[in-house]
């Protein structure tokens, strides 16, 4: 069973997958192959882990392997966050975890150092800058951590796991002035209740000066979720912008029998819980687009038809507008702050986004109910011409280096106080 499901794995990953030309023999799957058929004691668990690692050859932090039948009393995950900042670990979330505190510093993990753990987990991180590494699935691999209090007391503790919390998002307008308004969206999944909360908050909206915008931590989700808001973002009211225009090359689908088929479920899917019918008629579009395209390779999709629903008619919204952003903002997110980049009442403050968007449009693939892989079906094509976002991210206006100070002071929300 195993070997026929990675069989699958491969199939998609060299043919279907956005990435199959440009990162053709980039992967070894042979090495894996051995690996499944070697164990005498295969499990599902160790089947997961096999795959995920088999998918850091891609390079694409877009992509994922998950055992989905696993119980959610399994212990995957450590009691805190941290952020890597020169050779220390600081823990920046502590909430399950009272043995430490947020500014605790981690030195080792199982007489390891921090630089000693880079080199080790490098191919995980992906990273070149400390500010962008992403630890949380390296620390549950370890037993013992040697941590420094903020008193700079040293002792060594046992890393303790448990169970993955669901991700709880949040969509909310508050007023923290008379002038300034603080938007938060920590993802764009849920297209009813972000349209919801814009409609019921239009005249904040339009009678105050100044709005922040975190997105700091976006999950991502669909960019028509973003969309009833745009209008509140740039210059000037009644004026009709094309949000092709702003696009710098295109994006290619591959249009291959497995990616229409996977993909338009989804679509279809997505469809019954919308309820806007301007989102509904461009769902309509491109699932009728996949299918006119089917077996045909990379393709540009034609949405002729459906160009006036791609643009947008400005509304009389704040003077200026801050966004706030930081690696843990991809996929749908960074289309948003790379969007709202051209509005020139839009200043990013903070750090790059994660930069997902290379390869997107994902795909799910899924093996009796127990094992589901996420993969990106579309690419852009600036990729071919070098400017490709992964590692990078989306640059903000003013870039504010992550540092320890953070934990304690939110310097973003800081900054773009003083800007306004």
């Amino acid at each position: 069973m195993y070997l026929k499901i990675f069989e699958d794995i491969i199939s998609i990953l060299q043919n279907d997958y956005a990435g199959c030309l440009d990162k053709r023999g980039w992967d070894n799957p042979d090495f894996y192959r051995d690996k499944i058929r070697g164990s005498g004691n295969m499990n599902d668990e160790k089947f997961e882990g096999i795959v995920q690692d088999y998918l850091l050859d891609f390079k694409d932090l877009h992509m994922a392997f998950k055992y989905t039948a696993q119980s959610t009393e399994m212990e995957d995950e450590v009691r805190f966050a941290v952020r890597r900042y020169d050779d220390l670990l600081y823990v920046v979330s502590s909430a399950k975890e009272d043995r430490v505190k947020k500014g605790y510093a981690i030195t080792a993990l199982d007489g390891s150092t921090v630089p000693e753990l880079v080199n080790i987990h490098k191919r995980r991180l992906m990273e070149t800058e400390a500010e962008r590494e992403n630890w949380s699935a390296i620390l549950p691999q370890y037993k013992n951590a040697e941590v420094i209090s903020e008193s700079g007391k040293s002792f060594t503790f046992e890393l303790k796991k448990s169970p993955k919390e669901s991700f709880q998002p949040e969509y909310s307008i508050k007023e923290i002035s008379e002038d300034t308004l603080f938007l938060t969206l920590t993802d764009f999944m849920n297209h009813n209740a972000i349209s919801k909360l814009i409609d019921e908050n239009r005249s904040l909206l339009t009678s105050r000066k100044n709005l922040i915008i975190d997105v700091r931590v976006n999950r991502g989700g669909s960019d028509l979720a973003y969309f009833d808001l745009l209008p509140f973002l740039f210059e000037g009211e009644g004026k009709e912008i094309d949000l092709n225009g702003f696009d710098e090359g295109s994006m290619l689908t591959n249009c291959t029998s497995r990616n229409v088929e996977l993909r338009t479920h989804l679509l279809k899917s997505a469809f019954s819980s919308i309820e806007d019918e301007v989102t509904r008629n461009q769902i309509n579009a491109f699932i009728k687009q996949l299918e006119e395209n089917k077996d045909k390779g990379f393709v540009e999709l034609d949405f002729g038809e459906m160009d006036g629903s791609f643009s947008i008619k400005t509304k009389s919204g704040p003077e200026q507008v801050i966004l706030l952003t930081d690696v843990y903002c991809g996929s749908s997110g960074d289309s948003f702050v790379e969007l709202c980049k051209n509005s020139s009442k839009v200043t990013v403050i903070g750090r790059p986004t994660l930069g997902l968007n290379d390869y997107s449009n994902l795909a799910i693939m899924s093996w009796e109910n127990k094992f589901k892989l996420s993969y990106p079906t579309s690419k852009l094509s600036t990729v071919d011409k070098g400017k490709g976002m992964r590692g990078v991210g989306i640059q903000p206006d003013i870039y504010i280096p992550w540092t320890p100070e953070h934990i304690d002071v939110d310097l973003d929300v800081r900054k773009a106080l003083e800007l306004i």
